[in-house]
């Protein structure tokens, strides 16, 4: 069984603001399966965008884990920002979590897809 969206966002938030980096919840989806969306802020003042990684992504073989593809590297805020009004276009539903976190270590936060 899958965690709730509000559950696994409560989640990650606590985890990144204990880790010594911070978080905030700058969208709120629907509780229980609301697509979440990670806007990333790099050292250099550059943003990273995450989404829900493609189903192929995901290993039958393991426990559902969410994992997260990379959408955009190293653009400006606006950019990020209009992507995920696209996105709220589609899906009124979805998350935004924002992380700022200088020591480049995204692994350790969330999941990442390999491809």
């Amino acid at each position: 069984m899958r965690l709730t969206s509000e559950f696994w966002v409560s989640a990650l938030v606590r985890r990144v603001n204990n880790s010594g980096a911070f978080a905030a919840l700058s969208n709120k989806g629907a509780a229980e399966a609301g697509a979440i969306f990670i806007k990333f802020r790099n050292a250099d003042g550059t943003y990273d965008l995450f989404g829900p990684a493609p189903q192929m992504a995901y290993d039958e073989t393991k426990p559902q884990e969410r994992l997260f593809s990379a959408l955009r590297q190293g653009v400006e805020e606006t950019t990020a920002d209009a992507d995920l009004e696209k996105q709220k276009r589609w899906d009124r539903d979805l998350w935004v979590v924002e992380i700022e976190d200088y020591r480049d270590d995204r692994a350790g936060l969330f999941p990442i897809s390999p491809e």
